[in-house]
């Protein structure tokens, strides 16, 4: 159904926005929500653009970026952020990659227990 990745939310320092995918708008509010307080205070203290993809499979991986001459952006404290939302949020990061092979893959709700 999907040949490439897809962009599930994001957000960005520079233009101090959250973006959520459309396609997702039947996430629950709670879910949505903690997406977005995700993002956003990850942009708040490390800077740059902040993007949740979905892989061709499914997976979900977080991207980050920053403008060339941005010199306050924290590279290292990036690396270290994304670290930290993975091991504080697997259970939302596995929901999400579900719900993302059920519904947008149509692969079999128990294919991968």
């Amino acid at each position: 159904m999907y040949d490439e990745e897809v962009v599930l939310c994001g957000s960005s320092a520079y233009t101090k926005t959250f973006y959520l995918n459309e396609e997702f708008d039947a996430l629950p509010e709670t879910v949505k929500e903690e997406l977005k307080i995700l993002c956003v205070l990850f942009t708040e203290d490390v800077g740059g653009v902040l993007t949740l993809v979905f892989d061709e499979e499914g997976n979900l991986s977080f991207r980050t970026e920053c403008e060339e001459d941005d010199i306050l952006y924290d590279e290292i404290g990036s690396v270290l952020k994304i670290k930290q939302y993975q091991r504080e949020k697997t259970e939302l990061m596995e929901s999400l990659e579900k719900y993302f092979k059920v519904v947008f893959l149509g692969e079999d709700y128990a294919a991968d227990d």
